[in-house]
C-alpha cells in the first residue's frame, strides 16, 4: 500500500501563523473604528457648522412675478420683497408662535408639489399654510396665510413691523392719528366700543384692512375672534384667542407697486356688497343741537319754537334741530288726550306748538336700550315678550332671563335684534313717532360693544364680537335713508349715515388736530358720507368759550359733508362769528356740496375715496406719507387749514403729479410738489387750492 509524504522535511519545526493574525485583525479594526468616529464628528461638526454659520439666513419660499416671500431664519420672520431684493413690503415676526429660542428652519415645503402654496407644522404647535395669487390685470400679488393651532388653548400671533412703512386703516381711537404709527394699544378684542366709556379701546369707524405705504395691505378674516396690539413706532400685532375649539389665525397680504394700488385693490376684496348713497339732500343742511334740560314734552316745544325763531331772525337759513335721547323721550311720552285738548283750543298760542314740530326739520334720538323702571319692560315680562330682549336661559330649556347693562347711567335691557318680532316692535316705535312729529331724521345711538361679552356670558353664534353692529346698520336702512348710526363696521356699503365720535374742545389730537386723520381713516375705510363732530367740539356738552378755536374748527367742516353745530354762533355775539357762519353755510351748499355729490357717484363705483390723503395724488413720494392736516376732495380740490393755536399762516405742501394748483384766494399758480413754508392763512380764511392740468 503506499505510503504517506512527508510535507516538512526540513529539520527546522513548523511555525502556526493563526495568533499574530488575529492580533492585527483586532488593530485594524479598532483603527478603522476610530477614523468612523472621527469621520462622524467632522460631520456632525460640519453639519452644526452649515446650520448655525453657513446656511443662508434667507430662504425663498414663494416666488410672484414681481414680489417673493422669504424666511428670515435669524429674526425668525417672514418678508416679502421684490424679486430683485432692492424693496420691502412688509416684515412680519411669526416668532411667537411656539418657543421663540428654537430656531426654526421653516424651509421644508409640505406642499412642494404646488410651486403657489407652502404648508409647514411650526415647532409642533401650529400648522401654517401660505397660498399665492397673482392678478396679472391689476399687478397685485396676494398671500393668503392660515395658522391653525395643533392643540388647545395655543396663543398665535404676528406682527407686523412699522420701520420705514406708514400704516393707515383698523379703527378709530381717542385722538386720531394718521398715519396710525404713533398710536399705542394693549393687547384687546378688535371690536367697537364706546370711547366715551372706553376711552383706550377701539371705536368707529373699524374694519380689519391695514394699508401700508410701502404697497402693502392686509386683510384680516371677518370669521374668527381677533385680538390687536399697538406699539407705537414699532409694530402692531394680530391675535388669535386660544381656545378649546383650535380658532385659526386667517390674514390676507397683497402687494402692489405703490400704496394707490394695492387700497384700490384691497378695498374690492373687502366688501362684495352693491354700495347706495344715503339721502343726499342731507349735505345741504347744517345740524343744529337743541341744548335743552327740561323735564316735559311741552318745554321741549317750547325750547324748540325759541331755537327756531332764533335761527330765522340770525338769517342762518333752513337746517336739522338734533334732539338727543331724553329730549326724544319726553316728546314721546306727551299724554295724547292733553295735545287734543291743545288742538280744541284753550289758547292760540299754544296750539300753534304741536303743527310748528312737524313743519320742523327735526333729528331724534334711539337706541336699543330700555330701562327696567319702565312700563314697556315690565309689560314685557308680563305678555310674554321678554326674549325681545337679549336673554339667556335660565335652564337648558328654560325662559330666557333678559341681561341687565348700563346705558346712561340707568339700568337697562339691551333689543334682541336677532328676533324678527323685536325688530318689528322698534320699527313700529320709529313709526309713530315719525306720525307723532312728523321728522325726518333718526340717529341711532348705543350699537357699540357687546353686551354679553363685557359681562363675561358667552352670546349666541350671531351676535359675537360686531354682529350687533351690523344687525343695526340692516336695522337702520329700513327706518330710512336719512339714519345716522354712531358705529360702523362692515357696513360702509350701506345707505346711512355715520357720526364721528365726540372730541374735546381745544387743540389736541383729541381735539381740533384729530379732525383730519379721524376723517381720512373714515373714508378710507369707506365711510364717507360722515356727520363729524360738532364745531367745537361736544364731548363734554359744554358751550365752547374760544372763538378762534370755533372759527378754525368751522372753517373745517364746511368742507365736509355735513356742518354741525352744539354751540350757537350768537353765543359770541352779532357780529363776526354770526357772519362767518353765514360765509360758510353759503359755501358749503354752492362750493362743496356739488363736490361731495360728483365724487359719490366715483364711490359708487369706483370704491376711490370722496376723501383723499396727499398720497392719492403722488403714492411714490414719501413726503405725503405722513401729512395729516391737508385733505383732497376728489382729485381736484386741497384743503389745507390751520390747526394750531394763534396762527395765522402754515406750511403746505401740494403733491406732484404733472399738474398745477392755484390759490382759490388769489389765484396764485404753483407747480406740483411745491413746499410752501410759512404761508398766510389769516383767521378768517382757509386754503384752498385748485388742481389746474
Amino acid at each position: 500500500m503506499p505510503h504517506a509524504r512527508n510535507r516538512n522535511p526540513s529539520p527546522i519545526p513548523e511555525v502556526t501563523w493563526d495568533t499574530g493574525l488575529k492580533e492585527m485583525n483586532e488593530t485594524w479594526k479598532g483603527a478603522i473604528a476610530c477614523l468612523g468616529v472621527a469621520v462622524f464628528f467632522v460631520m456632525t461638526i460640519g453639519i452644526i457648522y452649515w446650520q448655525v454659520v453657513d446656511q443662508p439666513n434667507k430662504n425663498w419660499i414663494l416666488r410672484g412675478t414681481f414680489s417673493g416671500l422669504i424666511w428670515e431664519r435669524r429674526t425668525h420672520s417672514l418678508v416679502i420683497q421684490t424679486l430683485t431684493e432692492d424693496k420691502t413690503y412688509v416684515e412680519i415676526d411669526v416668532g411667537n408662535v411656539g418657543n421663540p429660542d428654537v430656531e426654526v428652519p421653516f424651509v421644508r415645503n409640505l406642499c412642494w408639489l404646488n410651486k403657489t402654496e407652502f404648508c409647514y407644522t411650526w415647532d409642533s404647535v401650529a400648522e401654517v399654510k401660505i397660498s399665492l395669487e397673482v392678478n396679472e390685470e391689476t399687478e397685485t400679488e396676494c398671500y393668503s396665510m392660515t395658522w391653525t393651532p395643533v392643540h388647545c388653548h395655543v396663543e398665535l400671533k404676528d406682527c407686523f413691523s412699522m420701520t420705514n412703512v406708514s400704516w393707515y386703516g383698523g379703527a378709530s381711537v381717542r385722538g386720531q392719528t394718521w398715519p396710525i404709527n404713533d398710536q399705542n394699544a394693549t393687547t384687546q378684542p378688535f371690536i367697537v366700543s364706546d370711547l366715551k366709556d372706553n376711552p383706550s379701546g377701539f371705536g368707529s369707524a373699524l374694519e380689519r384692512y391695514f394699508l401700508g405705504s410701502t404697497g402693502v395691505a392686509v386683510l384680516v378674516s371677518p370669521d374668527v375672534p381677533l385680538q390687536l396690539g399697538l406699539d407705537s413706532r414699532q409694530e402692531f400685532c394680530l391675535q388669535s384667542l386660544p381656545s378649546v375649539e383650535r380658532l385659526p389665525l386667517q390674514y390676507t397680504v397683497c402687494v402692489a407697486h405703490n400704496v394707490k394700488a394695492a387700497h384700490q385693490e384691497a378695498v374690492q376684496q373687502l366688501s362684495h356688497h352693491s354700495r347706495e348713497l344715503p339721502n343726499m339732500n342731507t349735505l345741504w343742511l347744517p345740524f343744529w343741537k337743541l341744548l335743552a334740560s327740561v323735564d316735559s314734552g311741552p318745554r321741549v316745544e317750547r325750547e324748540l319754537r325759541t331755537f327756531s325763531n332764533r335761527l330765522r331772525r340770525h338769517q342762518l337759513g333752513e337746517g336739522v334741530i338734533s334732539l338727543n335721547e331724553h329730549s326724544t323721550a319726553l316728546l314721546s311720552d306727551m299724554d295724547h288726550d292733553y295735545l287734543n285738548s291743545r288742538k280744541r283750543g284753550m289758547s292760540k298760542r299754544l296750539t300753534r306748538d304741536l303743527p310748528l314740530v312737524k313743519l320742523l326739520n327735526i333729528s331724534i334720538t334711539l337706541s336699543p336700550f330700555l330701562g327696567v323702571d319702565t312700563t314697556q319692560f315690565h309689560t314685557s315680562l308680563v305678555d310674554g315678550t321678554e326674549a325681545y330682549w337679549l336673554s339667556l336661559p335660565s335652564a337648558p330649556l328654560g325662559q330666557p332671563i333678559p341681561v341687565m347693562g348700563q346705558w346712561r347711567g340707568k339700568f337697562c335691557v339691551k333689543l334682541n335684534i336677532t328676533n324678527p318680532g323685536a325688530v318689528s316692535w322698534f320699527l313700529d316705535r320709529v313709526g309713530a313717532l315719525q306720525a307723532h312729529l312728523g321728522m325726518e331724521y333718526v340717529m341711532l345711538e348705543g350699537g357699540e360693544g357687546n353686551l354679553l361679552e363685557e359681562q363675561v356670558l358667552r352670546p349666541p353664534q350671531t351676535l359675537g364680537g360686531d354682529d350687533y353692529i351690523g344687525l343695526l346698520a340692516d336695522l337702520a336702512t329700513r327706518i330710512g335713508d336719512s339714519t345716522i348710526v354712531t358705529a360702523g363696521t362692515r357696513s360702509n356699503h350701506k345707505p346711512v349715515f355715520v357720526r364721528m365720535t365726540p372730541m374735546q374742545s381745544d387743540w389736541s389730537p383729541m381735539g381740533l388736530k384729530g379732525i383730519i386723520p379721524s376723517l381720512l381713516h373714515h373714508s378710507l375705510l369707506g365711510y364717507n358720507f360722515l356727520l363729524p363732530d360738532a364745531v367745537g367740539g361736544s364731548l363734554s356738552g359744554d358751550l365752547v368759550t374760544d372763538e378762534e378755536l370755533f372759527i378754525r374748527w368751522m372753517e373745517i367742516t364746511a368742507f365736509l359733508p355735513v356742518i354741525s353745530f352744539h354751540t350757537p354762533p350768537w353765543f359770541y355775539g352779532e357780529d363776526r362769528v354770526l357772519n362767518l357762519t353765514r360765509a360758510y353755510i353759503a359755501k358749503h351748499q354752492s362750493d362743496v356740496v356739488p363736490l361731495i355729490e360728483k365724487y359719490a357717484e366715483e364711490w359708487r363705483m369706483t370704491r376711490n375715496p370722496i376723501y383723499r390723503p396727499m398720497w392719492w395724488l403722488s403714492p411714490s413720494d414719501p413726503t405725503t406719507f405722513t401729512i395729516d392736516d391737508q385733505f383732497l376732495i376728489g382729485d381736484e380740490v386741497l384743503v389745507a387749514p390751520v390747526v394750531e393755536k394763534g396762527a395765522v399762516q402754515r406750511d403746505i405742501y401740494l403733491p406732484d403729479g404733472g399738474f398745477q394748483w392755484q390759490d382759490s384766494r388769489n389765484a396764485q399758480v404753483f407747480d406740483g410738489g411745491t413746499f410752501l413754508q410759512d404761508y398766510p392763512v389769516p383767521l378768517e380764511e382757509v386754503a384752498v387750492f385748485l388742481r389746474r392740468s
